[in-house]
């Protein structure tokens, strides 16, 4: 039950920063992975990404975040264009080789 609760409230709060425009694009790596296959070969538009987003199914929080990209005609090749901060060494995931 605390758990259950502890997620309405994080699901609620997350809601309400995004609504009164307090954060800004909030990427997981599990969001990310819903634009994979995207069609990123040719670069892809704003417009385009939505369109795939919502026709693959994505989670209404993949095309809120790329409604929230401010470049309508930009072309991105890839979600590194979109997510700058993306995690993509040992390192930004946590791990160490000296840890194995």
């Amino acid at each position: 039950l605390c758990y259950a609760q502890n997620l309405l409230f994080g699901t609620l709060l997350y809601t309400l920063l995004i609504t009164l425009k307090l954060i800004y694009m909030v990427w997981t790596l599990a969001l990310s992975t819903y634009l994979n296959d995207a069609p990123w070969e040719n670069g892809a538009t704003k417009a385009e990404l939505i369109d795939y987003a919502e026709r693959t199914g994505a989670p209404s929080a993949v095309i809120e975040n790329l409604q929230e990209i401010e470049y309508e005609d930009d072309l991105f090749y890839s979600i590194e264009d979109i997510w700058e901060d993306i995690p993509t060494t040992d390192y930004e995931f946590g791990w160490r080789k000296d840890e194995n």
